[in-house]
């Protein structure tokens, strides 16, 4: 029975997007571009919330199917449940004028079947009530007496005291209406969609916003092969639809943008320091910036990850909880470096021994360097409502803390290579390329944040290990950057 669905709930998702999104994950998965450890751990996440909100409806079974493949075995089990009088039913499978869709969760009372979808995010947005609409078009049309249709969601209110509430976690947003105002539109486009995949050709679709909107899709890599390096997209600061009207005019190439483009002054930098291999040292911005710090110095970064169930009294769903830093400490500028880290255990609230830590490492003088100084100030700000009994020593940090990353953003120094970008990513191997993120296991602050919620969940202490020394060895990095950067600039003539 599996092998005769042409579509499913999720193809139909991906046909709305794309005709050529649809044709190829039908036709050509070969393309796909390879899925990346944290779009994994992202889908692991949903997947996690979909479970929890089953304690919403207790005392459900599960029609799950044993592979993926296997969905013949979901929809005959979900129609044996249905016949059988259970009331409640996760993951149950339906198909209808073959086209496929699974449930998350289906209730049964008097007035008829309840449908309910969970999403991990915090609101309810037009995918979703797509989601609900063809979801709605299949199990109406089997014949069932479908009541309601409702997205459940996280609540990014709720505040966790105690014991974890579900019932303020979770919000439960009825989408009937809308799901029924579109039942013609996904007649309609199941029809189109069938046509779509019986054609003997790759629909013709040029690049545009629809490979981002709403998701990025899965085969960027195969449908922006035509695009050089040095593009109208490596553009900083413009937004993707002026990028794409100047795509569409044939203007592909930097070197191809007219002089009344309207670009701004940091992005006519970026054009003329690649088309001119222009280098912008203003030494005496940079004299005065290197004028403004003094030693001894703490080179800090902190590592935060956000779970979308809150783990820890007092936080809140996606609330940035720190669970990590480095600190790199040079007494003075010819003094031995320095280095002291920190990652907490996952099963007990990070926040309070990475604080208890870092005040003990900071001490009471000394400027604190670090780069984008918003995210760690903001993060100690968070400690600071969340854990009063630290708030008076927190507060004498912020007057401590300078950012490296300003004679950066204000252009003091600027290579092409940093392709018009101020992060350290692009200015480390512009000033140290002797230092590098490539080859490493994690290498941004996403991965970081992911690869630590992971260890939630993990149970052999071996891979357990291994992610933290993972994780210390990407955060090490991070300051080590700021200190051989700090170097660079105060070795300019």
């Amino acid at each position: 029975m599996a092998s005769l669905h042409i579509l499913s709930k999720s193809t139909f998702l991906k046909g709305l997007q794309c005709d050529k999104h649809l044709y190829l994950y039908k036709n050509n998965k070969e393309l796909l571009d390879p899925l990346s450890e944290m779009q994994q751990a992202i889908f692991s996440r949903g997947t996690d919330v979909g479970k929890l909100a089953q304690q919403l409806f207790p005392g459900g079974i599960d029609a799950s199917p044993s592979s993926p493949t296997k969905f013949d075995e979901s929809i005959k089990l979900t129609e044996e449940l249905i016949q059988k009088g259970e009331q409640v039913i996760y993951e149950a499978s339906f198909m209808f004028e073959q086209v496929l869709a699974a449930a998350d969760i289906v209730v049964k009372d008097d007035s008829g079947w309840k449908i309910y979808e969970v999403k991990s995010s915090t609101s309810v947005n037009e995918v979703h009530i797509n989601d609900a609409a063809v979801q709605y078009w299949i199990v109406s049309n089997l014949g069932y007496k479908v009541k309601d249709i409702s997205i459940v969601y996280i609540n990014n209110q709720y505040l966790r005291k105690g014991e974890l509430d579900l019932n303020s976690l979770f919000s439960i947003e009825s989408v009937l209406e809308f799901a029924l105002e579109k039942q013609k539109f996904v007649t309609d486009e199941v029809a189109r969609q069938k046509r779509v995949l019986k054609r003997n050709s790759i629909p013709k679709v040029d690049i545009g916003m629809h490979c981002t909107d709403p998701y990025p899709c899965g085969f960027i890599g195969h449908c922006w092969k035509h695009i050089p390096e040095n593009s109208v997209f490596d553009i900083s600061g413009m937004h993707l639809r002026k990028k794409f009207e100047l795509y569409e005019k044939g203007i592909i190439k930097l070197k191809d943008i007219p002089n009344d483009c309207g670009l701004n002054k940091n992005q006519q930098l970026q054009i003329d320091g690649v088309l001119q291999n222009k280098k912008i040292i203003d030494k005496e911005a940079i004299k005065e910036f290197l004028d403004t710090i003094s030693y001894p110095m703490y080179f800090v970064d902190f590592e935060s990850f956000q779970p979308p169930v809150p783990l820890y009294e007092d936080s809140k769903p996606y609330q940035q909880i720190p669970f990590q830093y480095s600190v790199h400490y040079k007494e003075s500028e010819s003094s031995e470096l320095r280095h002291f880290e920190f990652i907490a255990e996952p099963d007990t609230d990070p926040r309070i021994p990475f604080i208890e830590n870092l005040l003990k490492v900071l001490g009471k003088k000394g400027d604190i360097i670090v780069y984008n100084k918003s995210f760690e100030i903001t993060r100690l700000k968070e400690i600071q409502r969340d854990l009063p009994k630290y708030a008076k020593q927190i507060e004498k940090l912020f007057d401590r803390v300078k950012d490296l990353m300003l004679p950066f953003q204000k252009k003091y120094y600027y290579s092409p290579e940093m392709k018009g970008s101020y992060s350290i990513k692009y200015v480390l191997p512009t000033l140290v390329p002797e230092l590098s993120y490539e080859n490493m296991v994690i290498a941004d602050g996403g991965t970081a944040s992911l690869s630590y919620e992971s260890l939630l969940s993990l149970d052999d202490f071996i891979k357990i290990d291994e992610i933290k020394k993972q994780l210390l060895e990407y955060c090490k990095l991070d300051t080590l950057a700021m200190v051989r950067i700090l170097e660079k600039l105060e070795g300019l003539e």
